[in-house]
């Protein structure tokens, strides 16, 4: 018989069938692509932040682990907090100039 383990099928109820085999809800990471051929958007958001004024940088495609080290290079740099949510990178302040010219610094080419 497979691996049967019942902590792979939490959340079903029951199979008559012995074979029946269980999906697990893992998501894959995707690869994370060149620098050149990243389309990052950068933007500027005030609405629902409490008046407060933030960076937005969408558009990477790649880790987990990329995208933190992306946003903390990028929050080094021009002195600033922010954070990565949703696979997005929010920098706070109005400082979008500044993450455009270094994003094509660091390589990132198709930066707008």
């Amino acid at each position: 018989m497979a691996n049967n383990d019942w902590k792979d099928r939490l959340g079903v109820v029951f199979s008559t069938n012995p074979d029946y085999q269980y999906d697990s809800q893992e998501v894959q990471e995707q690869e994370t692509l060149p620098k050149s051929e990243q389309r990052l958007r950068v933007a500027i958001e005030k609405n629902g932040r409490g008046g407060k004024v933030v960076t937005i940088i969408r558009g990477f495609i790649g880790t987990e682990e990329d995208i933190k080290s992306l946003s903390k290079f990028l929050k080094t740099k021009c002195g600033v907090g922010g954070s990565v949510k949703d696979e997005e990178i929010i920098i706070q302040g109005n400082v979008k100039d500044k993450v455009i010219a270094l994003l094509k610094a660091d390589g990132y080419p198709n930066t707008k």
